[in-house]
């Protein structure tokens, strides 16, 4: 896919075009965007949920709830869950292969050094706690994981349980939105005041460890 995005115009347009879908949080849009490719949809909405998590760090939240919305909880649910496994894998991967430096230039330097401190606190526990922490960045995690002793398996074990309860989750409030005009609203309203709590916890969680770190 990574291939694919550098070397082909075409398929490029169609990424920036889902991914500021994605920056825009825009549920409906994306939806839209995805039906016009018929069967394919599952696997561009798959292949979306990979891609964003190796080359643009944008709410893979969103892919889950239009996912849900579109096929069901279940084969929402489903798609999203593997798909991300998939894209969680890969940056391992990268970060087994590539190395630190790599790493560094692709999440920042400072995000990387947050998610140490964190691998460092918890050890083995750290994925499947971090998997279970919404407002710990999926990615970074991936990527840190990699640069750790932790293998594969355990990596793969940690990752599949942890990020399940969230995915049912969002994948089950995406079926729902479209029942009731007001039921949507109030999910709408709920899944962006979570975002703002979120964001707004990660902020004082990374300060605190970078006094602990000094």
């Amino acid at each position: 896919m990574l291939f694919l995005y550098a070397l082909s115009p075409a398929f490029r347009t169609q990424v920036q075009r889902a991914f500021a879908l994605l920056a825009r949080a825009d549920i409906e849009p994306l939806k839209e965007y995805l039906l016009g490719f018929g069967a394919w949809a599952p696997i561009v909405s798959g292949s979306l949920m990979v891609l964003q998590s190796l080359v643009v760090p944008l709410p893979a939240m969103v892919i889950t709830l239009t996912n849900g919305l579109l096929f069901g909880a279940m084969w929402g649910a489903l798609l999203s869950w593997s798909s991300a496994m998939v894209g969680a894998i890969l940056c391992y991967y990268i970060a087994r292969l590539f190395g630190r430096p790599v790493v560094e230039r692709l999440v920042g330097k400072k995000s990387l050094e947050v998610t140490d401190r964190f691998f460092q606190r918890y050890g083995r526990h750290a994925v499947l706690l971090a998997r279970l922490i919404p407002v710990i960045s999926f990615d970074v995690v991936s990527y840190a994981a990699g640069l750790t002793s932790i293998g594969l398996g355990d990596f793969i074990l940690a990752t599949g349980i942890g990020q399940m309860p969230a995915t049912v989750v969002y994948s089950f409030l995406g079926q729902n939105m479209t029942r009731a005009a007001r039921l949507g609203l109030w999910i709408i309203l709920g899944v962006l005041a979570l975002v703002t709590l979120g964001f707004a916890l990660k902020a004082r969680f990374e300060e605190s460890l970078i006094s602990e770190g000094r």
